[in-house]
């Protein structure tokens, strides 16, 4: 997932931030110093998680793309910190919670949240977020997106098919086991048109 579009939801819909919202995460330099004024935010992409093929003959597969957001207070004043971060954490799912990170995505779904750490002069708190897409054209024209949709766009194109029948029964009385004589029966060809 681009993480362009989740952190300018995240400027644009938290007021509180005012903006501090940046890429990337070291949590050591974070804990001691912060390179924006608190309260901050930063994203990350964290996993990808796939599932199994919906389909048996062509590549449908939901991936979960996970990513968090690190929330980082000052604690000169613990409850008051405390306290923001119960209001920056209801502001964070106003932010993203639904919101459609791209057209290929589904909304963005909560995935839950902890404190990574506290001490006398930082609060982080770690929130996790999922939204899914497929992998996998809906329609032929697309773009191929696996190995398997490549393969078959490479295929020539189905024109039409002749079927040539040679039947079983009549069983010719001059084979010594019944089956198929080798005379055709029947022939007949179709055309496509597309």
């Amino acid at each position: 997932m681009k993480i362009t579009p989740i952190l300018t939801q995240l400027r644009e819909q938290c007021p509180t931030l005012a903006n501090r919202v940046a890429a990337g995460i070291d949590l050591a330099t974070l804990q001691a110093n912060t390179p924006l004024q608190t309260p901050c935010a930063y994203v990350v992409p964290i996993a990808d998680l796939a599932s199994k093929s919906l389909a048996q003959n062509l590549m449908l597969q939901p991936i979960r793309d996970r990513f968090e957001v690190t929330l980082v207070l000052d604690t000169t004043d613990a409850t008051k910190a405390l306290d923001l971060l119960h209001d920056l954490r209801a502001e964070l799912w106003r932010a993203l919670v639904g919101f459609k990170p791209g057209s290929d995505y589904d909304a963005i779904e909560y995935d839950g949240g902890e404190l990574v750490s506290i001490n006398s002069s930082r609060v982080l708190y770690r929130l996790r977020f999922f939204a899914e897409f497929q992998l996998g054209r809906n329609l032929p024209g697309q773009p191929a997106e696996s190995w398997h949709e490549r393969e078959l766009d490479g295929l020539s194109s189905f024109t039409g098919v002749t079927v040539r029948v040679d039947a079983i029964d009549p069983a010719d009385p001059n084979l010594k086991r019944p089956g198929p004589d080798g005379r055709l029966e029947l022939t007949f060809s179709g055309d496509v048109t597309p």
